[in-house]
């Protein structure tokens, strides 16, 4: 799911990144349009990541959490939480967030 919206991302292909959101995500965000200022200006690594790498999942408090590793086109290393939830249809991300601050990679 992670892989398919990082995908739809590099195409510029809102419309389809939007739908890997959780319903809950899509009703707070309303259109693809907000949901692609929200990515471009709040999480501009996930947008164009140059290098993406899948660290450990886990459950905290019966939720699954995905932690990945990204390296954006400057060089800079950011580590980002998804919170993933079964829905009917599928696996979706309910929330991204970003831990600690980006560093460079050697």
């Amino acid at each position: 799911t992670i892989d398919s919206q990082f995908e739809a991302f590099k195409a510029d292909d809102f419309d389809t990144a939007f739908g890997y959101a959780t319903p809950q995500l899509r009703f707070l965000f309303q259109s693809p349009q907000n949901f692609e200022r929200m990515v471009t200006q709040g999480y501009p690594m996930v947008h164009r990541p140059a290098e993406v790498r899948y660290l450990e999942l886990r459950e905290v408090a019966g939720n699954l959490w995905q932690k990945v590793q990204i390296t954006d086109a400057k060089g800079f290393m950011h580590l980002l939480d998804y919170k993933m939830e079964e829905t009917e249809e599928g696996w979706r991300i309910g929330a991204v967030q970003i831990l600690g601050n980006p560093g460079v990679t050697a």
